[in-house]
């Protein structure tokens, strides 16, 4: 069984954890760990149709930020890693400092120490210079700054191709093999230089 932790911090964009999700739900051999901040619920309500419940519902295991003795919190847990979608400023700078005061900044810092994939998908802009420190800082030290940048190559049709494809990618970063996202072909498919 391979084990993933997801997080969804309070930034916009709790759609990106929310599919994360639903596409790691429909393996069986992948356990889900997920694990929402305060604000992330406040933002699910607010942004999407989902209810809180049905969000946690979609994991295996669910936790809230003040759960610190849950078995995430510890290397021993193994994992085959960790994405955090989206991930606020306030997340990334907790992870670039090493800064574990909740659940979520505490599993994403054991990633690290473990040498396990933390895949952050950042949510702001513009960034000011102290935004691109801290995730220069997190890069040094693992994490895998992956912002939820759209490829339009593969021709989505809806924002629900967008979520998909970008999620998609980070899951692959992760390295579970899904077919939601659009792989380039080179061109064959028209488009880009006609």
């Amino acid at each position: 069984m391979t084990r993933i932790i997801i997080g969804i911090s309070g930034a916009s964009g709790a759609i990106y954890g929310i599919r994360a999700l639903q596409i790691l739900k429909e393996d069986p051999d992948i356990e889900t760990h997920l694990i929402l901040s305060k604000a992330a619920s406040r933002t699910i309500e607010i942004e999407t149709d989902w209810k809180v419940s049905e969000v946690r519902g979609l994991a295996s295991a669910s936790y809230s930020e003040e759960q610190i003795e849950a078995p995430i919190a510890s290397g021993s847990f193994q994992t085959a890693g960790m994405l955090i979608a989206p991930c606020s400023i306030k997340t990334l700078s907790a992870v670039a400092n090493s800064y574990g005061d909740n659940l979520l900044t505490r599993a994403a810092d054991v990633q690290l120490k473990e040498g396990r994939p933390l895949v952050l998908m950042v949510r702001e802009t513009p960034l000011h210079p102290g935004h691109i420190r801290l995730m220069g800082l997190a890069a040094s030290s693992g994490a895998v700054i992956f912002p939820p940048v759209p490829a339009f190559y593969g021709f989505p049709q809806s924002l629900d191709d967008i979520v998909s494809g970008s999620v998609g990618r980070a899951l692959s970063r992760l390295g579970v093999d899904n077919s939601v996202y659009p792989r380039w072909d080179g061109g064959s498919q028209g488009g880009a230089g006609e």
